[in-house]
């Protein structure tokens, strides 16, 4: 039998100790999530409703319980057993916390409040904090794949529009997700997957669009197409490459129909010349479908560059509007490996447009720079408690550490507002507020794919 989840052990040891450590006439406390910071100057909220569903939705029974105490006990740590218990009986199992947050893909600049935790049941005011350990990896990795997706996305626009004649209708299939075998776990292929899907539409990372599906209710959150691994290219050995591509173009070539094909195995250069720009060309063309080369080893930037140079030769080039050299509709490129984020797909972009050759020539893939290359100082996150009620009067709880002025917390009971512009941290009340109760005593209040995308991209397209 696998190991059953236990909501109640999903925390860090310490915790178990911390509600003897509190005051003894305190009724409430109030945490707040932030990214301090980090690698962008934005975050994309993402991925707190999966953790809603999955995990709070799920309450809390009598046999957890049990197990705690009895992990706890032999672990070396205390444990309040009654006040479990009385989330058991009195609440049915859910957690009597009210969480709110900013919705779902909004675009919110660092060192603001995301989401802010406080307990409704005064007997037991420590709950927000018990939950740290779990609502803050479900925050900080789901919020900084989509922050890291939504860069690139923003990357290859500029390019886009640049180069091409309809950057917004080129755009959502540009970046393709190859992340699956890259993760460390099936749920993280699953939500960094499903994180990813807020800016892009293509993924072959199946976890990924299922959860966006099952959590977010998309009918169909991502596409993929046939493609080619090395081991159906060289089956046939490197006299049978060709007959490999030219089984390709006959299983799935059809009008409309796009099929990737790698044809690095041997010689990438030889093969696009002499196999697909020779023997395949008419085959191809005849079929009505699109081609995708994937090159798939060697310099990102050169590589590409020299087999646009190789197709311009052999198959030609049309101009586009804005000036830039388009291949025929029958071949594009793709470049999956080597991309780890923006930058790197910038400096390919930056080469080809530099050579007048138009983005809409090539597209790309991600795979573990996307989901697994990331970690909770990527963007810095932190979840803390900056007010709590002690015999009934309010104290605001902070930190402000000489050693690393950066890890100072905010204080007092917090509020996100927005001034027409962007996003701004403030007191609790003083403005409209930009957050929203997603869960309540096991209530939760849900958004779906569409709105999450469209939070996204409010904005993006703006001057283009």
């Amino acid at each position: 039998m696998g190991l059953r989840r236990n909501l109640v052990l999903d925390t860090d040891s310490y915790k178990l100790s911390h509600f003897m450590q509190y005051p003894a006439g305190m009724s409430k406390m109030f945490h707040y999530i932030e990214s301090r910071g980090g690698k962008y100057g934005e975050t994309v909220f993402f991925g707190l409703q999966y953790f809603l569903k999955e995990y709070l939705l799920n309450p809390v029974t009598a046999n957890d319980v049990e197990e705690a105490t009895v992990f706890a006990a032999t672990h070396g740590e205390p444990f309040p057993e009654e006040a479990w218990n009385r989330i058991v009986n009195v609440h049915g199992g859910y957690l009597p916390v009210r969480i709110r947050a900013v919705p779902e893909g909004s675009v919110v600049p660092t060192r603001n409040v995301l989401v802010t935790v406080e307990n409704t049941d005064p007997n037991i005011p420590w709950i927000g904090s018990w939950l740290e350990t779990s609502l803050l990896r479900a925050v900080w990795y789901p919020t900084t794949v989509a922050t890291l997706s939504h860069a690139c996305k923003k990357v290859i626009l500029q390019y886009l529009v640049k180069s091409s004649d309809d950057p917004k209708g080129e755009l959502p299939f540009k970046l393709h997700d190859f992340g699956a075998r890259g993760v460390s776990s099936r749920e993280s292929s699953g939500i960094g997957g499903a994180a990813h899907l807020v800016n892009f539409q293509g993924s072959d990372t199946i976890e990924g669009v299922r959860f966006a599906n099952h959590y977010y209710g998309a009918k169909m959150a991502g596409f993929s197409i046939p493609a080619a691994e090395h081991s159906t290219m060289t089956i046939g050995g490197r006299g049978g490459e060709l007959a490999q591509m030219r089984n390709m173009v006959a299983k799935f070539g059809k009008p409309g129909a796009l099929l990737a094909v790698v044809s690095d195995s041997y010689d990438i250069f030889s093969a696009v010349e002499n196999y697909w720009c020779d023997e395949l060309r008419d085959e191809v063309e005849k079929s009505g479908a699109t081609v995708v080369i994937r090159p798939d080893s060697g310099d990102p930037s050169e590589t590409n560059l020299k087999l646009l140079q190789i197709l311009e030769r052999k198959v030609g080039m049309r101009t586009n509007m804005k000036g830039f050299k388009v291949l025929p509709s029958y071949f594009r490129l793709i470049q999956g490996d080597g991309n780890d984020d923006e930058t790197s797909i910038g400096r390919v972009l930056h080469t080809l447009t530099s050579h007048g050759y138009s983005a809409s020539n090539i597209a790309f893939g991600m795979g573990g720079g996307l989901l697994q290359q990331v970690n909770r100082d990527t963007l810095k996150f932190a979840m803390k408690c900056s007010w709590a009620e002690v015999n009934g009067e309010g104290v605001d709880v902070y930190k402000d550490p000489v050693g690393d002025p950066s890890k100072a917390s905010k204080r007092g009971r917090l509020d996100l507002s927005h001034n027409g512009r962007s996003y701004f941290t403030a007191p609790e009340g003083a403005y409209p507020s930009q957050l929203q109760t997603v869960y309540e005593n096991g209530v939760v209040t849900e958004t779906t794919l569409d709105e999450v995308r469209a939070r996204a991209e409010k904005g993006l397209f703006d001057g283009c």
